[in-house]
């Protein structure tokens, strides 16, 4: 039998902070005691504001942790050709269509619909797509494509889920209401994802599924926000023939004010923590895997 495979899989736009600390320790600590791997994926397809900087800090703060990761690094921009390839598989089963809407005109759409009723929202709280471009004619599809107009690549939700049937995963740590064991997928309450865009030959959810697949991740261990983003994983994995990890989705670290740490609103870096003296034990304390 194989030894189970954990990975820590960042994005090189910012630097790590408690809550990344806590993943990869997490990770790091559940390889070892199960005799596993411990892998490092660099989450990069957003090559505007991934750098090679924050990059070579996610090595300095995860050495500094007492962190070890096998090598070579897989880069999900070097490569795009396997996300393309996967893409091409969805859009053979005739699953995936563009959409032409910017944000702002999808904005639009939405709120004449909520004139006349609340309009769902997804997982995340978002509006779902109102799926308007599946009704283009191919013609016309093809003329916007040729013009060299924006769009973005969107997978028919109905169509795919008619497809796979009913899904579920098997959950080892809990959900946000306690779910555990095996969890019923729900992809359908996530609209028409976006799997690609005209720049970039994927997504997240479309990255995550292929590079787990190809770098035989057996476990999936990640924050509670993605647990059920596990629903569009799974509808993915289905669809494309790919083997299913075990999930176990953990806490979050969370501010004074009870927000998650995120890069977006500059929580304390790993790094300014190291240069104030705050020592690895410290860190493992402080995110309680003391």
């Amino acid at each position: 039998m194989s030894p189970p495979v954990f990975r820590f899989a960042p994005s090189p736009n910012g630097y790590l902070h408690l809550g990344h600390a806590f993943s990869a320790m997490l990770n790091d600590g559940l390889a070892r005691e199960a005799g596993g791997r411990f892998l490092l994926r660099i989450e990069d397809i957003d090559t505007t504001r991934c750098k090679p900087e924050f990059e070579a800090a996610i090595d300095e703060d995860l050495a500094w942790l007492g962190i070890i990761w096998e090598t070579p690094v897989r880069r999900q921009s070097e490569h795009f050709a396997c996300y393309r390839a996967a893409l091409e598989k969805l859009a053979g089963l005739g699953l995936v269509y563009p959409a032409f809407e910017s944000r702002a005109e999808t904005a639009r759409l939405v709120a004449e619909r909520e004139q006349e009723a609340p309009w769902p929202r997804d997982p995340d709280g978002a509006p779902l797509y109102p799926g308007t471009a599946r009704a283009l004619a191919p013609e016309e599809q093809a003329r916007r494509l040729q013009s060299g107009a924006s769009y973005a690549l969107r997978l028919d939700m109905a169509a795919a889920c008619a497809r796979v049937g009913q899904l579920s995963w098997i959950e080892r740590g809990k959900g946000p209401e306690g779910e555990s064991g095996s969890v019923a997928a729900n992809p359908a309450a996530w609209g028409d994802v976006i799997i690609a865009r005209k720049e970039t030959p994927t997504s997240y959810h479309l990255a995550v599924v292929v590079d787990d697949a190809l770098q035989g991740i057996t476990e999936v261990v990640r924050g509670l926000d993605l647990f059920w983003s596990t629903s569009v994983h799974r509808l993915l994995q289905a669809l494309l023939g790919l083997p299913q990890p075990v999930y176990r989705h953990h806490g979050l670290i969370r501010d004074a004010s009870g927000q998650k740490l995120s890069k977006s609103t500059e929580a304390t870096g790993l790094r300014e923590l190291r240069a104030a003296g705050v020592t690895p034990a410290e860190i493992r304390h402080r995110v309680g895997l003391g």
